[in-house]
């Protein structure tokens, strides 16, 4: 169901507004700071909560507790965009910050392996499921809500904040990560501290109001069920929509793991990179993600979204035909510094367009839509990045990278195309 608001001359966010947005962005900052923390100390961590095996099997329990959050998001997706369907959006961002501070609190207070035996595994990896659950709750939840409580323009810049909180969270975490390992510092204390914020979270967030969208839907749905006329309210699924916003949220893992694994993996190879290089050498490619997409919260408040997109499609398209021929001549650790920063840069995903995809979804099955359809793109793509790429670069070398870019670069554009001309479409409806 949507309501049209003709109400869209707000050029700037009211008090309320920026508030909420504030409240959203520490909270998103926070669950990505306690998901990502695990995963730069992974090192570290399953050395101490799994049992000790050979170099082999020790890189496969890394690569396990990496992708285990992510395989399971879409059980989690469905349940947590359900709760937000049926109980509102302001109930499911407030529910994050208790499963956050509850798994910081456990993981901060866990015994290890040579404690309690397999079951510091065992809890360990539950706790690791739940914040993956929370993560994926906590930034769909988010930008769900901004876009419902903001009906003006400036909702772009303000999801897209939401975004930069996410990878600021990651950025941070790499960079305690990295000096917690250097410097032997206790670990224990940066959980510690997501653990106190969360709760503060959890306070600050309990007087965030519904959304408008949801509130007047409600409304109405009410009255409906006092008429007995349900069956007239229920909402359709538009395949087509989520096909394209499906087709589009595929991008993303692509190019982090080009930028994060890919890369890596030649800095060890050819140019003799240890772990400490590749934490500072990540970081600094965080920090130039983490500027882009500054400039991307203020393009957005400038310049239409759509065509914002469509700006970056046809820069970036050209660059991925380029790509296996500039990896191959890569003759310096700069060089690929150089290819990680315009993949940082330029890549295509949602932002800033992300307000425009969702709200063609019904207001009773957005968060559920959304949210699975993130999860699960997420959980293909990343299976299809950590098997399929090492089959294609060992068979093709880099040039295997093709096999699975350009593909996902072409049903990107159709996607990108798709809600282009829907918006186009509501426009003239509108007028």
């Amino acid at each position: 169901m949507q309501k049209v608001d003709a109400k869209t001359t707000q050029t700037k966010l009211t008090k309320e507004q920026k508030q909420a947005v504030g409240l959203l962005s520490i909270g998103t900052f926070l669950e990505y700071f306690d998901l990502m923390l695990y995963v730069h100390m992974a090192v570290l961590l399953n050395e101490l909560f799994f049992p000790k095996y050979d170099p082999h099997i020790a890189s496969l329990i890394n690569a396990f507790t990496f992708a285990v959050p992510f395989l399971l998001r879409p059980i989690g997706a469905f349940l947590i965009g359900r709760v937000g369907d049926r109980l509102g959006r302001r109930f499911t961002v407030v529910i994050t910050s208790i499963i956050t501070a509850v798994t910081c609190v456990i993981i901060a207070t866990l015994p290890t392996y040579d404690d309690i035996g397999i079951y510091a595994s065992c809890i360990l990896m539950l706790c690791r499921v739940m914040q993956g659950i929370a993560s994926l709750g906590e930034i769909i939840g988010a930008e769900i809500y901004i876009t419902e409580s903001i009906k003006s323009s400036a909702k772009f810049p303000a999801v897209t904040l939401i975004y930069f909180a996410s990878v600021m969270g990651s950025c941070v975490a790499l960079a305690v990560g990295g000096l917690t390992i250097k410097y032997g510092l206790n670990w224990r204390i940066a959980f510690w501290i997501g653990a106190v914020i969360a709760v503060f979270g959890y306070f600050a967030r309990s007087h965030l109001r519904e959304t408008p969208d949801f509130a007047d839907a409600n409304l109405i749905l009410k009255k409906i069920t006092q008429n007995q006329n349900l069956c007239s309210f229920r909402e359709k699924h538009n395949i087509k929509n989520i096909a394209a916003i499906f087709l589009i949220q595929c991008t993303w893992p692509i190019w982090f793991y080009l930028n994060y694994f890919h890369c890596q993996n030649i800095l060890k190879a050819n140019f003799s990179y240890s772990q400490e290089d590749i934490l500072l050498h990540n970081f600094c490619i965080a920090s130039i993600d983490l500027a882009g997409i500054g400039i991307m919260i203020y393009l957005s408040s400038k310049f239409n979204a759509i065509k914002i997109l469509k700006a970056k499609t046809i820069l970036f398209t050209p660059f991925c035909f380029m790509l296996p021929f500039l990896l191959d001549h890569s003759t310096s650790p700069f060089f690929i510094f150089c290819i990680q920063a315009f993949i940082a840069l330029f890549s295509v995903s949602t932002m800033p367009a992300f307000p425009i995809f969702i709200k063609h979804f019904p207001v009773f099955q957005r968060f559920t839509t959304v949210n699975m359809t993130f999860a699960i793109s997420r959980a293909l793509i990343y299976v299809v990045t950590a098997v399929g790429f090492v089959f294609l670069i060992r068979n093709f070398g880099n040039y295997g990278l093709l096999f699975v870019i350009l593909p996902v670069i072409s049903v990107y554009i159709f996607g990108l195309y798709h809600f282009e001309n829907l918006e186009r479409e509501t426009t003239k409806g509108v007028s």
